[in-house]
């Protein structure tokens, strides 16, 4: 568990450094998650996959202790808006507007990305997840 607790830990550093070194307009935590999941689709998947009968992998115990305790990683971001209602109650509009928009936003993506890997699948006889896990390895 702490290796893999520490494998998790350097893909955010890695995405840091690369932000702060490209000046990317992403948070580097993103950037480093994305990085890892990019590693284990195409090299260190027996990270996450088990033989049948054996042992989850490492990483696999150690996600599912982060997520079974994610409740507690919210505690902080939720004492800095009670830190910072000063700021809310002025700057309320942009906010609402914002997240407003970010969502709409985000469910068309999704949706038009879906729809696309739906096509796809249909013309290749497929299931969506089958289309975008042969996608993934070709």
């Amino acid at each position: 568990m702490p290796f893999a607790f520490a494998v998790l830990v350097v893909a955010e550093l890695v995405g840091e450094v690369l932000r702060r070194l490209l000046h990317l307009p992403l948070p580097g935590p993103v950037i480093g998650m994305f990085l890892l999941a990019l590693l284990l689709v195409t090299r260190a998947g027996r990270w996450i996959h088990a033989a049948e009968g054996a042992e989850p992998p490492p990483l696999a115990k150690t996600s599912s202790a982060l997520i079974s305790n994610m409740g507690l990683l919210f505690v902080p971001a939720g004492v800095g808006i009670i830190a910072e209602l000063g700021v809310l109650r002025e700057e309320w509009l942009p906010i609402l507007a914002g997240l407003l928009v970010s969502t709409v936003l985000g469910l068309i993506v999704t949706g038009v990305i879906m729809h696309r890997v739906t096509r796809l699948a249909e013309r290749a006889g497929k299931t969506a997840g089958e289309a975008a896990i042969t996608e993934r390895l070709q």
